[in-house]
């Protein structure tokens, strides 16, 4: 484990690396597709700015919240605390953010959607390697398996081997990352999003089984239920696009609009 790297007197969190390499990645990813598709490419710094301010701001608030018995005799304090990032608090702090970037830049709609969703898993399958390097406690349930890991040296150390969750999740959101960027072209505008919402949401939903997160409701956990409304909203995306179109494929649109124009 490598909580922190240490370069002559300087001293870096391998987490806080991890985060800003993410945000990098996610912006240079969304800067080729913002050229792509015929916008100003000096968009992609201001679109990941306004995500990277409200990240933090929505994280820490979620954390806040979901443990306000603990911080409860000190908010102001713990909301200005170092520890403490809560991923969908971020997401929902950041999604807020952009759109109203987006609303200030006339590029509020569903193409806006489509250009974050790689961007948006990259970004994750960085972030969660932040969590491996620095042994946060987002490792998994005890486990004596062939790749099993302890982080004796962790942030959150344990000597028990365990899943190495985190190297889970970085594969499966750097596929879905790769995925997506494959299937940019392809659909109608929003049905990219919608393909995101249903990849993450499965795939935090399976992994959060051998987390050690505990149960909320239903025997799943909080992630879990975040984690199947983000599925049950991408195919409810799908189907209502389905159902007016016909099609999710871009090119049936573009034969049809051409028909027209014809």
């Amino acid at each position: 484990m490598y909580p922190e790297l240490h370069i002559g007197p300087v001293t870096l969190q391998s987490f806080g690396l991890m985060f800003a390499l993410a945000f990098l990645a996610a912006g240079a990813l969304i800067w080729k597709r913002l050229g792509e598709i015929g916008k100003p490419v000096d968009w992609a710094y201001e679109l990941c700015f306004a995500g990277l301010l409200g990240g933090i701001v929505g994280s820490r608030v979620y954390f806040l919240v979901q443990n306000y018995d603990s911080v409860k005799d000190d908010l102001l304090g713990n909301l200005f605390s170092g520890s403490g990032l809560v991923w969908y608090g971020g997401a929902i702090g950041g999604a807020l953010a952009v759109l109203l970037w987006a609303w200030y830049r006339g590029f509020l709609g569903l193409a806006l959607l489509d250009l974050t969703a790689p961007a948006l898993a990259l970004g994750y399958a960085i972030g969660r390697c932040g969590c491996q390097l620095s042994g946060d406690g987002d490792y998994g349930k005890p486990w004596d398996g062939p790749w099993a890991m302890s982080y004796p040296d962790g942030t959150v150390p344990t000597d028990r081997t365990v899943h190495p969750t985190p190297i889970y999740e970085t594969l499966a959101m750097g596929l879905g990352a790769w995925i997506l960027w494959q299937l940019r072209d392809r659909f109608r505008a929003g049905v990219l999003f919608a393909i995101y919402l249903i990849y993450a949401g499965t795939e935090r939903f399976a992994v959060e089984f051998i987390r050690r997160n505990s149960d909320a409701a239903l025997g799943l956990t909080g992630a879990q239920l975040e984690s199947l409304a983000m599925m049950v909203a991408g195919f409810a995306w799908l189907y209502a696009v389905r159902q007016r179109h016909g099609t999710l494929s871009r090119a049936s649109a573009d034969r049809v609009a051409q028909n027209l124009l014809s």
